[in-house]
């Protein structure tokens, strides 16, 4: 019976929505770091990627990872500046665990943990977005978050376009510290075909799910690969002819307020939505889940020429 209410929301929502045109909302997670690193220093990375969106004036949303560095002032004040741009701040727990890993009681506890650090900044939203993306494997942790996330007045904000961005820049790191110096114009060329391919394949599937273009939420992270490239991300996205739009904007969709019946709830919305919805393997499949495989193979082989 809850499928069949699903269901039929789904279809509601695809209704109500059916004339609107394709738009994204960016969103990253995990930051800020406060970690220098090769290239460029947390501080630059900060305003590097801040900057890109500012070219573009695009608004976006930070979902904060406090232990990552908000929980100290210089981390905080990284936090702060994006709150002073104009972006959305969100939570992302304290220290980033797996709620299939620990206890109920302890993640509830790292989100208002976290909540006590960034709610006082510019921008503050009560907006929650889970680790991993895994809402629970259990029914206990599933409905018990559905429940304390309404209870606290939270948002789950769901992901539609997910991409293995982390992936390649774990990639870039291992580049740059053998050399700092290296070419890494291979990893600039995989990473915009990777997001290009997922933001394709993403939006094949919200037509198959729900008949039309939904408002893309894509998830990338506080980064350096997103410092030295997210302007060429979104010059990329207006060449292809998508709108931008504000994470609040794209929220508003009614496809946001679903909540996939499933037991083991959490991944992209979309994806949950097809596994719900019983429609199997498709075409482009793999490469949704395969987490960078084929473009760090790519990276490999160019390595090796």
């Amino acid at each position: 019976m809850r499928q069949l209410r699903f269901i039929a929301a789904a279809v509601m929502a695809c209704a109500a929505f059916a004339a609107q045109a394709q738009s994204i909302a960016f969103t990253f997670d995990d930051g800020p770091h406060t970690s220098d690193g090769p290239r460029m220093n947390a501080r630059q990375r900060n305003q590097a990627m801040l900057a890109a969106l500012a070219k573009h004036q695009v608004k976006a949303a930070l979902f904060v990872t406090c232990g990552n560095g908000a929980n100290t002032p210089a981390g905080l004040a990284l936090a702060r500046a994006w709150g002073d741009a104009g972006h959305a701040v969100g939570n992302h727990t304290m220290t980033h665990p797996d709620l299939h890993k620990i206890a109920l009681a302890d993640y509830q506890r790292e989100i208002t943990d976290c909540d006590r650090i960034i709610s006082g900044l510019p921008g503050y939203h009560k907006w929650f977005r889970f680790t991993f993306l895994r809402e629970g494997n259990t029914p206990e942790k599933r409905d018990g978050m559905r429940s304390f996330l309404a209870q606290q007045d939270y948002r789950n904000a769901y992901v539609s376009l997910d991409t293995s961005d982390w992936r390649l820049n774990d990639k870039l790191l291992e580049v740059l510290k053998r050399d700092p110096q290296a070419d890494v114009s291979a990893i600039r060329t995989a990473y915009l075909s990777h997001v290009k391919q997922r933001a394709l394949a993403y939006r094949a599937l919200s037509q198959k799910l729900q008949g039309r273009d939904i408002a893309q939420v894509i998830l990338l992270h506080h980064n350096l690969i997103n410092a030295l490239w997210l302007d060429d991300v979104i010059a990329m996205f207006k060449e292809m002819g998508w709108t931008i739009t504000t994470p609040e904007a794209a929220f508003a969709d009614p496809v946001y307020a679903l909540a996939p019946d499933r037991p083991v709830a959490g991944q992209s919305l979309l994806l949950s939505m097809a596994r719900v919805l019983g429609l199997g393997k498709f075409e482009g499949w793999d490469r949704l889940v395969d987490d960078g495989d084929y473009e760090i193979g790519a990276i490999v082989a160019s390595e090796k020429k």
